[in-house]
């Protein structure tokens, strides 16, 4: 029985997609990957982690690469494992571009000596750096990153690209947009502000708060990967977007406005360097080629989205006290089978 493998899988996206496959294909066999850095969390899998294989381990290790491969039988490959938060790119670049660049060319040679059947590379529209007032990003648009995060990222997809072309893997990569959603770890912009609002504490908005975002509800894009990876055509990109574009202080008023709480705990505070204005996808492609289109309203999701962080406030507590970076140990050991 041949099974899938998915790295980054206790992360905030990877994790959505394992509890979503376990739904939706459940005779499926998931082999997860995850070296449980600050912002994997193997509490996010614990509903199921009877029903998969579950192995701490990092990306940049062949020998564990193929022996998970070689083990379990894995023919595909799904790579969510990446250093993803652009400000601790600008704090530290180097592990950015290890994990992100070299992680994935050590998964691309393990999967190259093993003819591995599908691998599909998870990345971000941030790869094509900002966009004026008007237009979206297509998968033509040239790849202009402007951060070291979204640098590595762009650099991880050309290698992608060059394993089709040069040994003629069959590769595919998306590209989506901000997500948001159930499991996203507290130092994002949504899960930030809202837990930031409920303890009554400022929230920080960069400069004047106008940079647009697209906003993609978390299992909107795991729909859009199981489609790429189960009908995409090899060798192609394909952006993933939410349709769902907002400034940054309109998302922070819809959570105060939501939580009851006064617009005077917003804080403008200074810029980051390189802060890009606007994305916006263009998601054309996957309506046309895979019939694929978003469900959750961003109105509809965002309440939810709120309305679970209140919900599973000892989740998010664990996490900001530090406490959950005991959970492996103290409740898993080296649980994995």
């Amino acid at each position: 029985m041949s099974a899938l493998l998915i790295t980054g899988g206790a992360g905030f996206i990877g994790s959505n997609f394992v509890l979503f496959l376990r739904r939706e294909l459940p005779t499926l066999r998931l082999v997860v990957l995850d070296k449980l850095t600050y912002a994997g969390n193997l509490e996010n899998l614990a509903g199921v982690l009877p029903d998969i294989t579950f192995v701490r381990g990092d990306i940049l290790d062949p020998g564990v690469v193929d022996d998970l491969i070689a083990k379990y039988n894995v023919d595909r490959i799904v790579n969510f494992a990446a250093e993803s938060h652009v400000d601790r790119s600008i704090l530290g670049p180097r592990v950015f571009v290890d994990t992100n660049v070299t992680g994935t060319l050590t998964l691309l040679e393990s999967a190259r000596r093993h003819k591995i059947r599908r691998f599909l590379q998870v990345s971000t529209d941030e790869v094509y750096g900002s966009l004026g007032a008007t237009g979206a990003f297509t998968e033509e648009s040239p790849l202009q990153p402007n951060s070291p995060y979204s640098s590595s990222k762009a650099g991880a997809d050309l290698l992608v690209r060059a394993y089709h072309h040069t040994f003629g893997m069959d590769t595919v990569t998306t590209r989506c947009s901000n997500n948001y959603g159930p499991l996203q770890f507290p130092e994002k912009l949504i899960p930030l502000m809202i837990i930031n609002a409920l303890s009554d504490k400022a929230l920080p908005v960069y400069g004047d708060g106008m940079n647009v975002r697209d906003w993609l509800h978390v299992e909107d894009h795991c729909s859009a990967l199981l489609a790429v990876l189960e009908r995409g055509t090899a060798g192609e990109v394909y952006n993933i977007g939410g349709n769902s574009e907002a400034p940054n202080i309109a998302i922070v008023e819809r959570i105060l406005t939501h939580l009851g709480k006064s617009k005077d705990l917003i804080q403008y505070v200074a810029d980051r360097p390189g802060h890009d204005r606007r994305y916006a996808i263009d998601a054309g492609k996957m309506k046309r080629d895979l019939g694929w289109q978003p469900k959750h309203s961003f109105e509809g999701g965002m309440q939810a989205t709120i309305d679970w962080y209140l919900s599973n406030r000892s989740w998010w507590e664990r996490i900001i006290s530090g406490d959950y970076q005991l959970y492996y140990e103290q409740q898993y050991g080296e649980r994995s089978r």
